[in-house]
């Protein structure tokens, strides 16, 4: 990262962690956008990258979630 900081795989950054899923997913389009628009420095879009990796596994928790919670739902009460 910028920071020179090392994010460990699977860690989601704190400010990611908290965004609600449709937010997240609004940041993860942005990050695509800026990444297809080839206009960023090398430096950067790794950088864009690793962020836009953590909003996807934020995305996908957050789905993952959702389906547990649907699931258990339709399932009904033990």
């Amino acid at each position: 990262m910028a920071d020179g900081t090392i994010d460990i795989p699977g860690d989601i950054p704190g400010d990611i962690s908290e965004l609600s899923f449709e937010d997240a997913l609004r940041a993860l389009e942005d990050v695509v956008r800026r990444l297809e628009g080839g206009e960023v420095p090398l430096d950067e879009s790794i950088d864009l990258y690793e962020r836009g990796e953590a909003l996807r596994q934020h995305c996908q928790k957050r789905l993952d979630s959702a389906q547990a919670r649907i699931e258990k739902i339709v399932s009904g009460p033990d």
